[in-house]
């Protein structure tokens, strides 16, 4: 069956019956603290904190935030705090890493070291999970937020990874929307529409397994069935495409915080690639969209 909401994702977690561990690092920051917070009650995961510890007791203690029952670890740099975090996954002591207040580009980093991280098992790229406006459905988006200039082959591998994700969500044979500016070819001016076709095609090869890809497509086009139809449209993707799938990481990340700031979606957001799932909300995410990323990393542990 699949899910409707990422509230289900959720209660699919506490079926499993498994409670990972969560490093957090660095800690301090009141969304942070809340989302692990609503993790640990609700049961979906238990949270180990990294930080400095007088900013993330006075932080607590500012918004009536009970932590003390939480496992501590003094890091007051922020570095320091993600490679602590790391080195307890290393150690079998954590299963899921999440970013707190820091750049995705430092956790990336400690994480791709060869010698004190967490090798990747392929390309790492960025998925999103959000709940469809207007219907009972769940959405993915892929690369917001690790990949900023992929080429074709690259482009291939974030298109695995995010299907795999999809597939994990049981959305069978998804629906895959590789977007651009339009729907028709125009290179050199427009290279991502001949990359969205080449995927495409490979797609219809059998490239990514039992999925329908369709490329280049305009956002509205994507998403919109009364789009399509007015522009006479007539594809399986077309109006109702699960996964979109962006060029670049500029629109992608556009798109992403378009999602959160004006239309006030929550989403759920990890990395994917590393053995260990990697939590990665904007650091300007609500508590809400944190809690989900830890929701969905932790569904993915358990898959």
């Amino acid at each position: 069956m699949s899910f409707r909401s990422l509230d289900d994702i959720a209660a699919s977690v506490l079926e499993g019956g498994s409670k990972p561990r969560v490093a957090i690092a660095p800690c301090g920051e009141e969304f942070v603290l809340r989302s692990a917070l609503e993790a640990h009650e609700i049961g979906v995961a238990e949270p180990v904190l990294i930080g400095d510890r007088d900013r993330v007791d006075a932080v607590a203690s500012k918004h009536g935030l009970n932590i003390s029952s939480f496992e501590f670890h003094e890091e007051s740099d922020p570095v320091a705090a993600v490679q602590k975090a790391i080195d307890l996954y290393r150690e079998g002591r954590v299963s899921l890493i999440m970013k707190g207040l820091v750049s995705t580009s430092i956790i990336l980093k400690a994480i791709l070291n060869k010698e004190t991280g967490v090798p990747p098992q392929g390309i790492m790229s960025h998925v999103s999970v959000f709940k469809a406006p207007r219907e009972d459905r769940l959405m993915l988006l892929t690369d917001a937020a690790v990949n900023i200039k992929p080429n074709l082959q690259r482009k291939a591998d974030i298109l695995r990874n995010a299907l795999d994700v999809a597939r994990k969500l049981n959305i069978d044979r998804p629906k895959t929307a590789i977007l651009a500016a339009t729907e028709n070819v125009n290179y050199p001016a427009m290279p991502a529409t001949l990359d969205a076709d080449i995927l495409a095609k490979m797609s219809s090869e059998g490239a990514f397994g039992d999925a329908i890809v369709a490329g280049p497509l305009a956002l509205d086009l994507a998403i919109s069935p009364r789009a399509a139809a007015c522009k006479g449209l007539d594809h399986p993707v077309a109006g109702c495409a699960d996964l979109l799938f962006t060029p670049e990481i500029e629109s992608g990340n556009i798109l992403y915080k378009t999602l959160t700031t004006i239309a006030d979606i929550p989403i759920a957001g990890v990395v994917v690639g590393s053995s260990v799932p990697i939590i990665v909300p904007s650091r300007g995410d609500s508590d809400r969209s944190k809690y989900y990323s830890i929701v969905l990393a932790s569904y993915l542990s358990q898959k």
